[in-house]
């Protein structure tokens, strides 16, 4: 019988996609070294000046903050806040839990009502929490998108490779949070059934419309919610400037800015886990577009993923495990 004719089980797929994402990370590396020095790469990586590291380090911290401020300004609206110590734990998790179960980040929304629920907050304003923090993620991820274009377009750079992917996730950007308020709205009555049963998406829609509609339709509050999330990508982006600065190259947040937000845009818009590859591979020849070295580009790229993505996973690992076995533990 011809194999061929039956898909490959979720679980390889799923394991075909990672290796398809470090093979090209892998390349990406490998051309970079080809055409770079090798010994300025080594050079720089040694080098790294501990003040810089410390302040990237501290600017990583702050964005923990600012995602569990959003949360606060939406518990707090609603009558039930929380302690930040215990918003920033669910950082983490959610975090930890959006990288290794991707999902289109359904599995740590879905992770954010349950640890809000488990530590008293009543499930409308733990949804509305979610809903409100989606659609300000997105309204500020949609303006700062177009900010990157101006950027771009004042830099010269602005081609068509660029604005293509650009106004596709603009789509997106204006599809997802509409798609939710819609679904708070109509229920998912209109849906098909086989988008209904998927998992962790039936778990959402069960509950999406548990939203109270005066928080949902709070403008102040969304803008709130909205700077919070804007002040996490500024921070990112600041944090790869100081990447480099730490690496021996030069401090430009602008440059920075507009390289990790169409990095950002690469891996919203490709279904590798983790955006491993795609987020590397745009961000570095953004930069090295920008006039910024290869080697240093590619450098400075690495580390942002160790402090952004490889070393949250530890503690947000660690989180989740323990915060299963408290939910798990008999009263």
């Amino acid at each position: 019988m011809d194999d061929r004719s039956h898909p490959a089980p979720p679980q390889r797929r799923g394991w075909r996609t990672a290796l398809l994402a470090l093979v090209v990370l892998a390349g990406l590396i490998a051309l970079v070294l080809h055409w770079g020095d090798l010994e300025r790469f080594t050079e720089m990586a040694r080098a790294a000046q501990p003040a810089w590291l410390v302040a990237a380090f501290a600017l990583q911290l702050a964005t923990y903050l600012f995602l569990a401020l959003g949360w606060a300004a939406v518990l707090d609206e609603a009558g039930a806040p929380l302690p930040m110590r215990k918003l920033g734990r669910i950082a983490f998790n959610k975090l930890f839990v959006d990288q290794v179960v991707p999902a289109a980040g359904m599995s740590g929304n879905v992770l954010l009502i349950d640890r809000l629920v488990a530590l008293g907050t009543p499930r409308g304003a733990a949804v509305a929490a979610l809903l409100v923090s989606m659609v300000g993620y997105y309204a500020v991820y949609a303006l700062l998108a177009v900010l990157m274009l101006v950027a771009l377009w004042l830099h010269h750079a602005a081609s068509a490779i660029v604005v293509g992917p650009v106004t596709a996730f603009l789509l997106v950007a204006l599809a997802i949070p509409s798609l939710a308020l819609w679904l708070r709205r109509s229920g998912s009555r209109s849906l098909p059934g086989w988008i209904e049963r998927l998992p962790p998406l039936h778990r959402l829609l069960s509950i999406v419309g548990e939203a109270p509609g005066p928080l949902i339709r709070n403008r102040r509050l969304l803008a709130r919610v909205a700077a919070w999330n804007g002040l996490i990508f500024l921070a990112d982006a600041v944090t790869l400037a100081a990447c480099l600065r730490a690496l021996g190259g030069p401090f430009l947040p602008a440059t920075a800015f507009i390289a990790f937000m169409m990095a950002s845009i690469a891996v919203t818009l490709t279904p590798l886990p983790m955006g491993l590859g795609s987020f590397e591979a745009t961000c570095t020849a953004m930069l090295a577009l920008l006039g910024i070295p290869a080697a240093a580009a590619l450098a400075a790229t690495l580390l942002l993923r160790m402090l952004t993505l490889w070393l949250p996973l530890l503690p947000g690992m660690w989180m989740t495990i323990r915060a299963r076995r408290t939910r798990k533990r008999p009263a």
